[in-house]
């Protein structure tokens, strides 16, 4: 946009903000034209496009939120815009006027969602109305601008086959999950970030038997699990007056309350590890939730580190993760970007009381092998031998 474009849309946006009304098309392309100096209609419709996108959804990343396949759109700074489509993160080849038109962005959608983002509180995590969740970072946190990074969930759930079509794991692992979830065993998907936890989790939840109560407590709703009989409880943030906020803890008690069959626990980054465990000891088969880790035998290790901040003991933590988890699922990303299945692991109590996660069953170069605890994962899921 040349710099008398730029000016235009700078008074037209601050005519809109002292008018206070919604600011539909028709009204945006008036005032355009009652600005003096616009001479030519290619000049209206210019800043008319500038206008939407800075209003509309997310302004100019919108059509990459849209675009089919893509997984996470991030920014960096406003040239510097990063999208995955799920091969791994390549430049978009989008970019904004400037920073201020990105903090403008970000403070915009903290705002419909009722969340402050500003000098003050300078980090926000939001999910936006299409399901989309975004965290927003401002200077002076982010020392060179502001950092975007969406996160944009699939529209529906694989299925385990279209896993097994992707290379993502074999027809034979798939029938080991298949086989976890009719079971009733516990489990939890591991990984690190962006490695699928959520996806993956969502399929197996769809593999549930039909006539089974789901109760799903998250911090910001991700799973869409293909399943009849879904209750969604979703913790709320506290609003811009520091009020209002109900975390995931309250949401276990509540679901305890509501008859569930399988009570599932969304991603677990801090303290709500406690929850998880709380979910996964309170009677109910079948169990599950998402938590990142290195390594299907590091989530002991893992889980104790984030109930001990908490204000778990050592040892109670390690009582509840016996008691509580039967089986972990644990993912990886290669080079290329391709999410895959790297190992299932068991839970078992060692002699001096701490739990240890034994590898059953692991890919390699594309093979599945079994390992030193397959016989174990067999008789969790009911086979002798």
């Amino acid at each position: 946009m040349v710099r008398g474009d730029a000016a235009l849309v700078e008074r037209v946006r601050n005519r809109l903000a002292n008018e206070g009304t919604t600011p539909t098309g028709a009204r945006v392309a008036a005032l355009v034209r009652e600005e003096v100096g616009v001479r030519s209609a290619a000049q209206v419709l210019a800043a008319v496009e500038a206008l939407r996108s800075e209003l509309v959804g997310a302004g100019p990343l919108e059509a990459l939120l849209r675009e089919p396949g893509v997984t996470d759109v991030l920014v960096n700074a406003p040239d510097e815009v990063w999208v995955d489509r799920g091969r791994g993160l390549e430049p978009a080849g989008v970019r904004f006027g400037d920073e201020r038109d990105v903090r403008r962005l970000a403070v915009r959608l903290a705002a419909a969602a009722g969340r402050r983002l500003d000098d003050a509180v300078p980090c926000a995590d939001i999910r936006l109305a299409d399901g989309v969740r975004l965290h927003a970072v401002l200077p002076p946190v982010s020392p060179a601008g502001v950092c975007l990074s969406f996160r944009v969930p699939r529209r529906r759930a694989f299925t385990l086959e279209e896993f097994v079509g992707l290379g993502a794991m074999t027809s034979a692992a798939a029938d080991v999950l298949a086989r976890i979830v009719a079971a009733r065993v516990s489990f939890v998907v591991t990984g690190g970030t962006g490695t699928g936890k959520t996806t993956l989790l969502s399929t197996l939840l769809g593999r549930a038997d039909a006539r089974d109560r789901i109760v799903l407590v998250e911090d910001s709703g991700e799973l869409r699990p293909d399943h009849p009989h879904l209750v969604r409880l979703e913790a709320r943030s506290a609003n811009i007056e520091g009020a209002g906020s109900i975390d995931l803890r309250a949401l276990v008690r509540e679901a305890l309350r509501m008859r569930p069959d399988r009570i599932v626990v969304g991603e677990v980054r801090g303290a709500e590890c406690v929850d998880l465990l709380a979910a996964l000891n309170v009677g109910q088969d079948g169990g599950a939730g998402t938590l990142h880790a290195n390594s299907v035998t590091d989530v002991p290790a893992r889980i104790e580190a984030l109930c001990t901040a908490a204000g778990l003991s050592r040892d109670a933590a390690h009582s509840q993760l016996g008691a509580g988890l039967r089986v972990v699922v644990h993912l990886s990303r290669r080079a290329d970007g391709l999410r895959r299945l790297d190992s299932v692991g068991v839970v078992a109590r060692r002699p001096d009381g701490l739990v240890e996660v034994r590898t059953a069953m692991r890919q390699r170069d594309s093979v599945w092998l079994d390992g030193a605890a397959r016989a174990e994962l067999e008789l969790a899921l009911g086979v002798n031998g």
